[in-house]
């Protein structure tokens, strides 16, 4: 059987607060990836957040776990790591 596979944008800000600010500004219709690439402490804001495809395990747990749960084109956060507050939203998984 063939290991699930997903595809992943998100954003790292260092704090909560500004985390769940960038949440509202989403969900208040402004566009993910031009919030990452104004934002997002990850290298990744470059692409609009985009991570690209990847299987489970290949994240850190808490990651993982939003990954392969939540539902596609959902946005989910904030999701503590020890890299910081993670904005996330699965793209595709299969």
């Amino acid at each position: 059987m063939a290991r699930a596979r997903a595809k992943a944008r998100h954003i790292l800000v260092a704090d909560e607060a500004k985390c769940n600010e960038l949440i509202d500004s989403i969900k208040g219709g402004r566009d993910f990836a031009s919030v990452a690439q104004d934002y997002s402490q990850c290298p990744s804001s470059a692409n609009g957040g985009d991570l690209g495809e990847f299987g489970p395990g290949e994240m850190v747990p808490a990651f993982d776990k939003v990954v392969f749960s939540a539902d596609v084109g959902e946005v989910v956060g904030p999701v503590k790591t020890d890299f910081g507050y993670h904005i996330i939203e699965v793209t595709s998984r299969s």
